[in-house]
């Protein structure tokens, strides 16, 4: 990417839309209002697209970029990959989701591109947990000129952003990757950096009146990077000459990540053509918006008084409007915690993706972007199940009696699979099965045996290449993680009949005969006057948290009676 990406800006407006919620009661309403806005929107001006928020998005975009009166030739998203840390969920999130809107821009028969955008000029402000205690002597330095801490990347940055690119490799989603240390180097945002530094004392002053932060009344909102010591942040930089387009620094220091780091005394000229320093965030995004003509890019909550700062030098010092932007909550873990690189409570993209197929993460990121969400790979085969059942309402083998429901949940479907849907739907394995038959698999051919138990139960018809992913991801998380039995209301007629099959199956052999086993879930059914086809969807709840699945008498046989009268006697309970 070079600096001929530059279009010039043609108007000074700017659009937010706050998709923003709190707490999970919150979360739950605001959500519910929004499908219902939508659904109204619907009724009464016609499906957007494919009837998603993705649509709606795109369709404000484009809105938007006609009354500015800009080119649509091309329309630009963007999002920015940290790499300080190591990155999670979240973080492949913002880059996966500015690809929805950029389908549903190409939906809407516009060419559009994602720009994928390093933060690997930023400096180290902590070691996150888990990495080696040495990167505490780095800390200040930007991240690419620091060594990579697990020896396979040019750099402790290049790591980072290598394993976000893996993330969005896995997914299938096109980018045009930007790292920001080469921008610098190569001068790609060099004009916003001149328009910045001439007019720093009004952005200044702007700042101080927005937030009320007065250190860029005193300093320019640029950090040189120290020419003795090699740290950012540690070097105030107190003027600026254009006709160098130098930055005159010291080396005092500064607080960085909640530490004071002692500036080295240094005191030296920062050249701004050669990549010696960056911008402040408070007006970085601006400048690389305009460098890169970006029109779309989302944030989360914690960025917003960044963001309405950008947003103001986009404007008024760049000339340049800035992006559309949607607002979103962060992700949390199960406790509730934000999700964080520096506390370690991460889930990986590579980690999820070891556990669960590109399209249940990709559901996760398009189903809604409102309010905060709790994200655990304990919950995985939930997610499984999830895609499972839009296969079959976009294949019509379910119904949702909500017609603009129908669509939008259908129009997911259709981005999950990145526009191109397959012919038919795929095999459907409950993910629970697979996950209980792996954790009585022999250890020398664990996916051998759960596939030709499969076969027998007349689940599946073959052992196709989808089949065996989901056996590899079951096994690989049933190492970790065990399935959670729900909880399920029961009649005294059901208890009874609970009881009954656990004392049955108590004084039969270990070596059980599947038939046998068979013929006692009728008898019990019999005995208590229990319908079977509604004793066995029972039992399927119980031992599998599911509606329907294999024969009852393989099964129980397979995975020992034992364990199943644990089950029994635990619903009981």
């Amino acid at each position: 990417m070079t600096s001929e990406l530059r279009t010039e800006a043609d108007g000074p407006e700017s659009k937010v839309q706050d998709l923003g919620g709190n707490s999970p009661d919150e979360t739950e309403e605001k959500e519910e209002e929004f499908e219902k806005e939508d659904e109204r929107r619907s009724e009464n001006e016609g499906v957007i697209g494919r009837g998603t928020w993705l649509d709606r998005v795109a369709k404000e975009i484009v809105e938007r970029e006609k009354r500015l009166g800009r080119n649509l030739t091309r329309i630009r998203v963007e999002s920015g990959l940290g790499a300080s840390g190591i990155p999670h969920i979240g973080s492949l999130g913002d880059a996966a989701r500015a690809y929805g809107v950029k389908m549903a821009l190409e939906e809407a028969g516009f060419q559009s591109e994602l720009i994928a955008y390093s933060d690997d000029m930023d400096a180290l402000r902590k070691v996150p947990a888990g990495l080696p205690s040495w990167l505490e002597g780095e800390i200040g330095k930007p991240v690419s000129e620091i060594r990579d801490p697990f020896d396979c990347h040019g750099s402790y940055g290049a790591h980072m952003s290598g394993l976000l690119i893996e993330g969005l490799e896995a997914l299938r989603l096109s980018y045009i990757f930007q790292s920001g240390y080469e921008a610098y180097k190569k001068g790609l945002l060099l004009k916003e950096i001149d328009l910045i530094l001439k007019d720093a004392k009004r952005i200044g002053e702007k700042i101080e009146e927005m937030t009320g932060q007065t250190k860029f009344e005193e300093t320019l909102p640029y950090f040189p990077r120290c020419a003795k010591c090699g740290r950012l942040n540690v070097a105030h930089a107190d003027g600026y000459d254009p006709s160098t387009k130098k930055v005159h620094y010291r080396c005092v220091g500064d607080e960085i990540g909640k530490k004071w780091i002692e500036g080295c005394g240094y005191e030296g000229y920062a050249d701004i053509t050669k990549g010696e320093g960056k911008l402040s965030w408070k007006v970085e995004f601006a400048a690389r918006w305009a460098a890169l003509d970006i029109r779309y890019e989302a944030h989360g909550k914690e960025l917003r008084d960044s963001v309405k700062i950008n947003d103001w030098v986009c404007e008024n010092v760049l000339g340049f409007p800035p992006p559309y932007h949607v607002v979103y909550e962060l992700f949390q873990d199960k406790s509730g915690r934000k999700i964080s690189k520096s506390t370690g409570n991460l889930v990986t993209p590579q980690k999820w993706l070891s556990l669960a197929s590109p399209k249940t993460l990709l559901l996760f990121y398009f189903k809604r972007i409102i309010g905060s969400r709790n994200i655990s790979e304990e919950d995985i085969p939930s997610y499984m199940e999830e895609y499972d059942q839009l296969e079959d309402l976009y294949f019509g083998k379910v119904r949702e009696p909500n017609k603009m429901k129908e669509i939008r949940l259908k129009g997911i479907y259709y981005y999950v699979n990145l526009r191109n849907p397959p012919q038919k739907p795929s095999q459907h394995v409950p993910y629970n099965l697979l996950a209980e038959l792996a954790t009585v698999a022999p250890p020398e051919d664990p996916e051998g045996y759960i596939a030709k138990r499969l076969l027998q139960y007349r689940v599946i018809r073959e052992v196709d290449a989808d089949v065996k992913a989901r056996i590899r991801y079951a096994i690989n998380w049933s190492k970790e993680f065990s399935i959670k039995q729900e909880h399920v209301e029961l009649s005294e007629r059901e208890r009874n009949a609970i009881r009954e099959l656990s004392s049955l199956l108590s004084k039969k052999s270990p070596h059980c005969e599947p038939q046998e086993v068979q013929s006692l879930i009728f008898e019990t059914a019999r005995n208590n006057g229990i319908e079977p086809s509604q004793w066995f969807k029972l039992l399927y709840k119980i031992l599998l948290g599911i509606d329907r699945g294999p024969r009852l008498g393989n099964y129980i046989c397979d995975v020992g009676l034992e364990r199943v009268r644990e089950r029994l006697n635990l619903a009981l309970n």
